[in-house]
Order: structure tokens, then C-alpha cells, then sequence
């Protein structure tokens, strides 16, 4: 399968060949006809759920795959067909019990929803509660280490591969493979929901997270409370003509006139203030309650940002507020993982160019998403990866403004972000955060002072020992070196069965009568013009696809 859109993928980048429509898909229209992002969001889907779950996640990660792919791979939708309600009963047996019954007066048989990893179905608790149940799918565990470990070995064999280097296979795998993992253990999100019920107590009269029944909860198994209302996501799609009073269904005429100021100042607070964050705000997370809260669902992936992190991206404002780009260049590379080659001053015309554009907007003009995905080509361009956490920040941020925009209601987001760009510089003047950053330093400085001469004694004895080595490793030569040695032996051996069939080598065919004028043909020389001439049209197929 991947050789056939690699193939179309080549051939589509080759007009000058025949054959352009041979290669199709399903419904029989030739690959060569999609862009190359939708060729590769299309393997994905074949692939299966592991790999849609990849896709997904990648799509958060415009650092790694540019924001072409990025948009594409957001299409990417789970057709998995739900488990029974046999082997759902199963689960559960398996994991509250054969007894589990008990728990419950009744659970609807269809579900709610079916994605990669499970599925939800309402339920009703014997005391009458109304409740939502997420049960993981069978085997999807089992499934998805199985398919992690191909992806992974297939992303070693990418390493070795030019054209696919540059991308950092095994690195991006390692980056998203946790990402994955940490969503089959529904304790986690569990965890999850009840401390952001704790951190947004006190909004509790705008914002509601669902609370969650302990004892039903195991690591395959979610029992929280049902949110009645209907997700934002319904609301946009709905014609505002059903807003009459002949219908009960919300529209966006009944959102509340704060609800956008209430969704920026609540994910602002975690952020910069509360340091955990819910990384999912899109419409079909958020939704509106009949008594016009909002409620947030859908806490498997959720973020963390330390204080020195957090520290970085209010410099990263302020240098941007000020237009100061050669500060915002370094926090970038410090904040990122930048490539040894680096071209600094391509990277400092790019943010250059990024703030006089974005930096010098009013507020009621200003694009926070066309930024962000500004940030993200540039990062991508220059091949600085972010670590997991600061680009969970940053699709956190574009999905918040693509949702807030939605919303329409009249602000711009751009105000609260100053407002609270000013709340935070002069937090970081009061004394006790200066206390807390000298006592930091200090204890860095006093590791630093203790490791720092043995480790200079320890490099010191192997330079008088002779043991001190420096190995280098021209990753960008050896392929080239390879294909040259590769060229080198298919020529000789090319030039070689040229003379075995102008000396008719033994064994020959057709020795006595000829054949369409053909006579005494050298069995060896022609295997070995074959193979050679196989070999030139693949290396020459290798060197097209790098370019």
C-alpha cells in the first residue's frame, strides 16, 4: 500500500511518464490527481485506527509537518465500526465485576459515539443518575502496540532514507508515542477531570466539568456524569431560523453574550496561571447547557507547562508587543529544538518578517490563528521541533481562536491576551516570585558548581590517556558516497555482461539455429545486463524522489 502512493506520489512529480492515470483509488479516481497531503491522508486511513490516532496527533504538530499536512490530516475521521453490546457487557464484567448490573438500571445499547480507542453510551445509575459511559474497545490495546512497534521500525528505516531524514522519523515517533499510550488509561483522565473540577470551582456558574463516580472507574472504563445540552459544533451548523419558539433546540441566537469572553479568560487562566490546560477546545468539545453554562469534555489530552516555560512564553508576547525580533529569535531557539545547521540569519529575516506583520496590527484586525500558524511554517522551515508540551500550547491556541471566532461575539481575544500579558509582568516583579527565581538559580548554579570539575578532571585524564575521542558523522555524505559506489558497480558490471555478449560467454542460447535473427547470446552477460540496467533505473528513480 505505502509502495503505491509513494509511487503515485513520484509519478505525479514526473508529467513526462506514461501511464499517469494507471494507479487509482477506491471509487477510481487516479492518485495522481490529489495533492500530495491528501495522498498522504489517504494511506493513513488505510492504515487503521493506530494510524488515523498517529495522524490526528500530528495534525496538532505543525512544527513537525508543515501546516499543509497539518490542515489535511485534520479530516482524518475514525470508520470503526462499535464493539457489541456482548463485548461491551463483557468489558465491563472484566472490569467491575460479573455483578456489575447492579450499578446500573439501564444502559443504552447503541452508543453515543465510537473513535479509535472507545466508546460512549448513556446510562442510568439505580439512584436514578443519569450518566455517560466510556467503555475501551476490545483489543484496541493490544492493536495499538503492535501497530506502534511497526511504525516505529518502519521510522528507523526512514532514518536512512535522504529524502525522509530531514523529517526526523524516529524522533517524531518517540515524541508521539506516549502521546498515544497515555490515552488508553482512562485513570488518567479521570485524574484529569477532577482536578480541573477543582481548578475552576470558583466558575462553576459559567463553567462545568462533569464529576465522576470513582467506584465505577478503572483503567478501560469512564462512568461521569451526562452534561444535557448540545456541543457547539451542532449549534454552528444549525440554521438560526429553528430559534423560534416552536423549537427547543439551541441555536447560536442563545448563546450567552459572554460566552466567548468567559471560553478566552478561563483558558488564558490555565495557562498562565494554573499551568495545566485543556489542549482540545474545538466546538465539538464545548458544550452549551440548557441553563446557558458551558461544559468541557474530553480531557485525554490535556497539557502541563512548567514555570520556566510559562516564563518563556510571556517573554515571547512581550518581545512581540515590542517588536523586538532579535530577543524573540533567541527565546525561539531556546524554547525549540534547532538543528546543528541552523542558518541563524534566514531564521532572524523570517521573525523579522513575522513581527512587522503581526506585531503592528490593531487589535481589531489582528489574526492570533494566522499568526500562530505563521509561527508554526516558520518553525517547521527552519526545522525546529517544539517540545510535546509547547506544541499541545500551540494547537490549544489555534483551536481556541478557530472556536472563539465561531462564536462571533463581537471582542477580540487579542484584548485578553494583553490584559492578561499585563497581569503577568508585573506579577513577575513581586517579591516573592523574585525570591523563587533567585532560589532557583542558586540551586542550578549550586549542581552546576559541584558536577562541573569532576567532569572537567574526567575529560582532562582521557586527553592524557588517549582515550578522549571525537567521532564525526557526515549524515548528509554517506548517501551520497553510497550511490556513488552503488553507480561505480553497476557500471562495471554493466560494461562486463557487455563483453561476455560480444565474446558469446558460455553457456549461450540459441548455439545453432537463430532465433528472430538473434544467435549465440550469452546466458551470463544478458542476466547481467538485466540486473544491471534494474539497478541504474532504481538508483535514478531514488535520486528523482530526493529531489
Amino acid at each position: 500500500m505505502l509502495r503505491r502512493y509513494g509511487l503515485a506520489d513520484w509519478i505525479s512529480r514526473t508529467r513526462r511518464l506514461p501511464l499517469q492515470n494507471w494507479i487509482k483509488d477506491r471509487s477510481g479516481v487516479p492518485l495522481t490527481q490529489y495533492t500530495r497531503s491528501q495522498r498522504i491522508r489517504m494511506a493513513i486511513t488505510e492504515l487503521g485506527p493506530t494510524f488515523i490516532k498517529v495522524g490526528q496527533v500530528l495534525a496538532a504538530r505543525p512544527d513537525l509537518v508543515g501546516n499543509e499536512i497539518a490542515e489535511e490530516l485534520k479530516q482524518l475521521r475514525n470508520e470503526v465500526s462499535p464493539d457489541s453490546m456482548e463485548v461491551v457487557e463483557a468489558t465491563l464484567a472484566e472490569e467491575l465485576g460479573p455483578n456489575f448490573r447492579k450499578h446500573f438500571r439501564h444502559i443504552e445499547p447503541v452508543p453515543l459515539a465510537t473513535a479509535s480507542i472507545g466508546q460512549v453510551h448513556r446510562a442510568e445509575l439505580m439512584d436514578g443518575q443519569r450518566v455517560v459511559l466510556k467503555v475501551q474497545r476490545r483489543g484496541i490495546e493490544k492493536m495499538m502496540r503492535e501497530d506502534l512497534d511497526v511504525l516505529e521500525g518502519l521510522a528507523q528505516w526512514a532514518d536512512h532514507v535522504e529524502s525522509l531524514a530531514i523529517w526526523g522519523p524516529s524522533d517524531m515517533v518517540r515524541q508521539l508515542m506516549p502521546m498515544i499510550l497515555r490515552e488508553l488509561d482512562f485513570n488518567r483522565e479521570r485524574s484529569n477531570l477532577k482536578q480541573f473540577a477543582q481548578i475552576l470551582e470558583a466558575d462553576k456558574a459559567e463553567i462545568v466539568i462533569p464529576s465522576v463516580f470513582d467506584q465505577l472507574c478503572t483503567r478501560r472504563v469512564l462512568v461521569m456524569e451526562e452534561m444535557v445540552g448540545e456541543p457547539l459544533a451542532k449549534v454552528f451548523e444549525r440554521d438560526d431560523r429553528t430559534s423560534s419558539g416552536e423549537s427547543n433546540e439551541i441555536t447560536r441566537a442563545d448563546l450567552p453574550p459572554e460566552l466567548g469572553r468567559t471560553l478566552a479568560r478561563t483558558y488564558l487562566r490555565m495557562v498562565f496561571e494554573d499551568g495545566f490546560f485543556h489542549a482540545d477546545p474545538h466546538p465539538g468539545n464545548l458544550f452549551c447547557l440548557k441553563d446557558g453554562r458551558l461544559a468541557i469534555l474530553d480531557f485525554g489530552m490535556t497539557g502541563r507547562i512548567d514555570e520556566a516555560m510559562r516564563e518563556s512564553i510571556e517573554e515571547m508576547l512581550a518581545a512581540i508587543n515590542a517588536g523586538d525580533c532579535r530577543r524573540l529569535t533567541r527565546l525561539i531557539r531556546r524554547v525549540g529544538n534547532p538543528r546543528v545547521d541552523l542558518d541563524q540569519s534566514a531564521l532572524e529575516i523570517d521573525v523579522a518578517d513575522f513581527v512587522d506583520t503581526y506585531g503592528r496590527q490593531t487589535l481589531d484586525r489582528f489574526d492570533l490563528s494566522g499568526a500562530l500558524n505563521q509561527l508554526s511554517e516558520i518553525l517547521h522551515r527552519h526545522g525546529i521541533g517544539l517540545p510535546n508540551q509547547s506544541a499541545l500550547l500551540l494547537k490549544m491556541l489555534i483551536s481556541l481562536e478557530g472556536t472563539l471566532r465561531e462564536i462571533g461575539v463581537g471582542f477580540d481575544s487579542l484584548d485578553i491576551v494583553r490584559s492578561y500579558l499585563r497581569r503577568v509582568m508585573i506579577r513577575r516583579l513581586t517579591p516573592a516570585r523574585r525570591l523563587r527565581q533567585a532560589r532557583r538559580i542558586y540551586l542550578e548554579s549550586e549542581a552546576f558548581m559541584e558536577n562541573a570539575p569532576e567532569q572537567l578532571l574526567s575529560l582532562m585524564n582521557q586527553a592524557r590517556l588517549g582515550q578522549l575521542q571525537v567521532r564525526l558523522e557526515p549524515k548528509r555524505f554517506a548517501p551520497v558516497v553510497n550511490r556513488l559506489v552503488v553507480g561505480l558497480m553497476t557500471s562495471a558490471v554493466f560494461l562486463g555482461s557487455a563483453l561476455m555478449l560480444s565474446y558469446e560467454v558460455s553457456p549461450v542460447l540459441f548455439p545453432d539455429q537463430p532465433m528472430f535473427g538473434i544467435q549465440r547470446v550469452s546466458i551470463l552477460g544478458l542476466v547481467g545486463l538485466i540486473a544491471s540496467f534494474s539497478v541504474m533505473v532504481a538508483l535514478c528513480l531514488a535520486i528523482l524522489r530526493s529531489e
